[in-house]
């Protein structure tokens, strides 16, 4: 299997209430079939309003909007806050980002990013006439490891995880706990070629396996439930 990852230019400043998935369809009128297209929660989180106003004098002008937005502090450590926020994420300052947006604005993570990524399939569907696969990303740290990255906060057209359980490896064992997070890899892939500062907010992943494609849910398939979780 051969990808290429291809970032999506030529999209405006998002602005509340734009139709993303128009913007996307006109920046790349060249989708197709089977093609992933990968969106950064951030211009997400502008088309859709989930945006909040803060004192820009205020160094911790934030804190009480991530106080707002989790529903559990995990830890805190000086100026950093590590919470879950209702959507069962667990990250830094609950999401929310200061970055890229206007001075005295906080962007907040979308109320359903999975809601979200059906929206943007279905007009791209509509105005292209392709049957793509939609990924809102965000980036996130990762306990014990140094440096951020990319993930998934919703899908749509693409399965989550990709079980292998019951396969067998290249030596012929079968395999017994590997679920591979296809949208996760998929989403820090994308990033690659749009990166933190060039203002590229999407990018397109072609090639994936089809078999990855189909109906997906992010907060249902990845956030592992606290029962299962060894952390919490």
């Amino acid at each position: 299997m051969t990808l290429t990852i291809s970032p999506i230019q030529g999209i405006p400043e998002v602005r509340a209430g734009d139709d993303l998935g128009g913007l996307v369809a006109a920046a790349v009128p060249t989708l197709q079939d089977g093609d992933v297209v990968v969106v950064t929660q951030k211009v997400v989180s502008k088309a859709e309003a989930a945006m909040a106003p803060i004192d820009p004098s205020d160094p911790r002008g934030h804190r009480a909007i991530v106080e707002a937005e989790s529903v559990r502090i995990v830890r805190r450590r000086g100026e950093l806050i590590i919470s879950e926020t209702r959507h069962g994420f667990v990250c830094a300052n609950a999401g929310v980002d200061l970055s890229n947006v206007d001075e005295g604005w906080a962007a907040l993570l979308p109320e359903d990013s999975d809601r979200s990524a059906r929206r943007i399939r279905d007009v791209l569907r509509a105005r292209l006439g392709v049957e793509v696969a939609v990924i809102v990303s965000d980036t996130f740290g990762r306990p014990w490891r140094r440096g951020l990255t990319d993930v998934a906060i919703g899908c749509a057209g693409i399965r989550a995880v990709v079980d292998l359980r019951g396969t067998e490896d290249s030596r012929g064992r079968e395999l017994q706990v590997t679920e591979v997070c296809v949208v996760d890899e998929l989403a820090a892939a994308a990033e690659l070629v749009m990166g933190k500062a060039t203002g590229v907010a999407a990018a397109v992943v072609r090639g994936v396996d089809p078999a990855w494609l189909g109906q997906g849910n992010v907060r249902a398939e990845v956030v592992r439930p606290p029962a299962e979780d060894l952390f919490r």
